[in-house]
């Protein structure tokens, strides 16, 4: 099948994907103005932002019934809620009404996330496709592009609520178009008479681990290299936005490279290296000296942590059986998620004892735990 009518099937699925990445690649780049609009440091923003998890995982656990609720509007109507919430963070300058608004769009980003992804898996198993890659492939852009939109934007002195304003408003045109005529995601609640197909194992967990590691190590990058850039390694704010730019771009286009490798590859054998080259990235970026040797860092770790999420999920939804496939992948997501966004607060603290070094380090440690889970998963499949 062509490259134009696999796009044009996931099309629905594909301007959710985009949604959230404008909206994220803002939230990274603006990040030190907003720290500075609330005149915290590092540790306490870290702690300010710890709500915005809980908040999530609520989110995640009651989106199969939300999902359910809403029938074929389920993906539109989430990724609306998440450009509405994104709007918030950006008007408020008292640290309590920001971690109410951080919860806001945590809850949001989380409900979305899963519908997105179990309506990916949902078509990848009906059609015959692999699609994770490409609609994550959508998000790195989308992500690339709202990181150096926001990066123009605060160079002519807009304030927050101008900039997240302003790419809310794109996001929300992505969303509408998230909308298609039978976009109802079957299987997200078990069946009362599920017997052992309804039955979830250990694949979920083990699944949802290895995003969760791989979301963390985005996530150093993603919300933290603008800052390190700019206060570490003294860059200006267009400099400090082409650092979660330049990771997103990457992973973009390794995501498209490996939307047409997955099906010539072990994916175990890619759930190995990808972790290794990401580490490698890190390390690259923690002892870096000036911003374009952290770019090239954080490039490295796009390589490596691109293929990751994907090919976890992937895997998750195509061993999960028939019936509980798409509680399968939500499961996985609600793991997964617990690191895209414990992982803010977790390397806020790290920042803020040993500083944004550390943190990348203390990333490069954790992916090696990504070749254990990814032997567990293989063991799973062969039982």
């Amino acid at each position: 099948m062509s490259f134009f009518r696999t796009f044009a099937m996931a099309r629905a699925p594909l301007a959710a994907f985009a949604a959230m990445g404008v909206l994220w690649g803002t939230f990274a780049a603006v990040l030190p103005d907003l720290k500075n609009q609330l005149g915290v440091d590092e540790a306490r923003l870290g702690l300010i932002l710890l709500p915005m998890p809980l908040a999530a995982v609520a989110a995640m656990l009651a989106a199969p019934v939300i999902g359910v609720w809403l029938g074929r509007v389920a993906v539109p109507v989430a990724a609306i809620l998440m450009a509405v919430a994104s709007v918030l963070p950006g008007q408020v300058t008292v640290v309590w009404v920001f971690s109410l608004a951080m919860m806001c769009c945590g809850a949001a980003t989380g409900l979305t996330d899963v519908l997105m992804n179990a309506r990916v898996a949902a078509l990848e198993n009906e059609r015959g496709l692999h699609l994770m890659n490409l609609c994550h492939a959508v998000y790195s852009f989308g992500y690339a592009g709202g990181a150096l939109l926001t990066g123009v934007m605060r160079g002519l002195v807009w304030p927050p609520a101008w900039v997240m304003g302003s790419c809310a408003l794109i996001a929300g045109c992505f969303a509408a178009l998230a909308y298609e005529r039978d976009g109802r995601i079957h299987g997200l609640c078990r069946p009362k008479e599920a017997g052992g197909a309804g039955r979830l194992g250990l694949m979920p967990l083990i699944g949802g681990g290895i995003v969760l590691i791989a979301f963390q190590t985005e996530n150093a990058a993603e919300n933290w290299s603008a800052l390190y850039i700019e206060q570490t390694l003294s860059g200006s704010p267009a400099q400090g936005a082409m650092g979660p730019a330049a990771l997103a771009l990457t992973m973009g286009l390794a995501r498209l490279v490996g939307q047409r490798l997955v099906t010539r590859l072990n994916p175990f054998r890619v759930l190995v290296g990808g972790p290794l080259i990401a580490a490698c990235g890190a390390l690259v970026a923690a002892f870096a000296v000036t911003p374009v040797m952290a770019y090239a860092g954080f490039m490295i770790m796009g390589i490596g942590s691109s293929v990751i999420v994907p090919t976890a999920f992937s895997l998750v939804g195509k061993l999960a059986a028939s019936k509980a496939r798409a509680r399968a992948v939500a499961r996985a997501t609600i793991y997964g998620y617990f690191g895209y966004f414990v992982g803010p607060p977790t390397l806020g603290f790290i920042a803020g004892a040993f500083g944004l070094r550390f943190a990348f380090i203390f990333t490069a440690v954790m992916l090696l735990a990504v070749l254990v889970l990814a032997s567990l998963m293989a063991r799973q499949k062969s039982e």
